[in-house]
């Protein structure tokens, strides 16, 4: 019942060309193209930009770690002190 029959794609064909002229209709389709590139490459790039940043985060914490211990692999004698002190009350 609610199925796209052939005619019903020649219908839309025929409307788009004499609503927007044989001319227009390829520079359209060619902007649309570009601008679909365009939003796939910016996408991809966000994508990345996210890993980066979880890859940064995470070499910074093993960087701190590392510089925790002493390299004879014991582990060292002061402690740590939490960034946070709380007052207890």
């Amino acid at each position: 019942m609610g199925a796209l029959k052939p005619w019903h794609l020649i219908l839309v064909v025929v409307v788009l060309v004499i609503l927007f002229g044989s001319k227009k209709l390829p520079d359209a389709a060619r902007s649309l193209g570009r601008s679909m590139r365009i939003f796939k490459a910016e996408t991809k790039a966000l994508s990345e930009d996210g890993k980066d940043a979880k890859d940064a985060t995470a070499e910074k914490a093993d960087a701190q770690v590392t510089a925790q211990q002493p390299l004879d692999g014991q582990p060292s004698a002061k402690p740590v002190v939490d960034p946070v002190q709380r007052q207890q009350s």
